[in-house]
């Protein structure tokens, strides 16, 4: 058990993306799907036969605003094996499909669908679970009001091992407590300001990192800045608008 206080999240309207963004979200999901249907039904396929138990994953998410939505991801755990909630890649319950599928970030494609129907964007916090969600402080909540993101610059500009030392784990602990906040202030930079430039310029950063390519991390400050290598500190704190 743990002492960390719960506090249920309380739904609001959120904050939606713009319209620019929003028609960026359809175009790219579509785009995505119709390329990526050859693949997304071989993974499923692989995922069925490598493991018993289903090709898709479904789960209640926090979604904008606080309210609940049913995202999706292939499946990379073996079914019926209980645990923590926190998902660290070297859980022993992940397949080794799953392993690889995560590696490559390939289970999220199908929250293309989940981009579609507008429960989430291309580009946003990480659509967290409401057993963690309740965990949050009160100085991190304010990601809630935004649409959570397919990828974002959290997802790509930033690792547990950023704020985590040698040989420590992603207990429940740390990661409400270090790896939270930290997320949340790297996504808070795209957050204030998260114009058409800056969710391509995020979406071109996870296309390099999944191709393997340097994409230089954020680090957060224990003051809420953000900083990478060569550049100068921006505003981690929460967005002016929330």
């Amino acid at each position: 058990m743990t002492d960390l206080p719960a506090r249920p999240v309380d739904p609001t309207d959120g904050i939606p993306p713009s319209g620019a963004r929003r028609v960026l979200d359809v175009c790219g999901a579509l785009l995505g799907m119709l390329c990526l249907c050859v693949p997304l039904m071989l993974i499923w396929c692989a995922v069925r036969l490598t493991s018993p138990g289903p090709g898709l994953f479904r789960q209640t998410r926090v979604g904008q605003g606080g309210r609940p939505f049913t995202m999706l991801k292939f499946r990379t755990m073996r079914t019926g094996v209980g645990g923590l909630t926190v998902t660290a890649n070297a859980d022993p319950r992940l397949t080794r499909l799953g392993r690889l599928l995560r590696e490559w970030s390939l289970d999220e494609l199908p929250q293309l669908w989940n981009v579609l129907r507008g429960d989430m964007t291309l580009v946003g916090p990480r659509p967290e679970t409401f057993d963690l969600a309740v965990r949050y402080g009160p100085d991190v909540r304010w990601v809630f009001d935004h649409r959570p993101g397919l990828t974002g610059v959290s997802e790509v500009r930033f690792r547990d091992f950023d704020v985590l030392g040698p040989g420590e784990t992603v207990d429940l602990v740390n990661y409400i407590e270090r790896i939270v906040p930290a997320r949340a202030a790297v996504d808070a930079v795209y957050l204030r300001d998260p114009s058409l430039r800056a969710t391509v310029r995020a979406l071109w950063d996870t296309v390099r990192h999944v191709l393997g390519f340097t994409v230089p991390p954020l680090e957060a400050a224990p003051d809420g800045t953000v900083r990478a290598d060569g550049e100068s500190p921006a505003s981690g704190h929460a967005p002016d608008a929330v």
